[in-house]
């Protein structure tokens, strides 16, 4: 599901129990702020931004929503970007966080 706008309460609770209840994958483009959430990998998700979104891959970024505490990991295989200078799972950069982070609150987090 692609989100553009903040979403309902009711609209994240289908979100969180679509997969797995208590984690919520996502890949967030960090140039069109947006987002999409809820596949099984970080791959759909990625995919379902390029196919109808045209987002470019630099731009896309896997991360995890806990509901226990809405914490969130910036860990996935989609992360691991050499020519972005980022060779491991988990986000490198600390500005690249900071805006997954905030565009993940903006659009999620009541």
């Amino acid at each position: 599901m692609i989100i553009k706008e903040k979403i309902s309460k009711e609209e994240f609770d289908k979100l969180f129990n679509a997969f797995y209840g208590t984690v919520l994958k996502m890949t967030v483009d960090i140039e069109k702020n947006i987002l999409s959430a809820g596949c099984e990998f970080h791959i759909e998700c990625s995919e379902e931004l390029v196919e109808k979104e045209s987002s470019e891959q630099k731009n896309l970024w896997g991360a995890n929503l806990y509901r226990k505490d809405m914490s969130i990991d910036y860990n996935s295989l989609i992360n691991i970007k050499p020519m972005e200078n980022n060779r491991s799972m988990e986000i490198q950069d600390s500005a690249i966080k900071q805006r997954v982070e905030k565009i993940i609150k903006d659009l999620l987090c009541n």
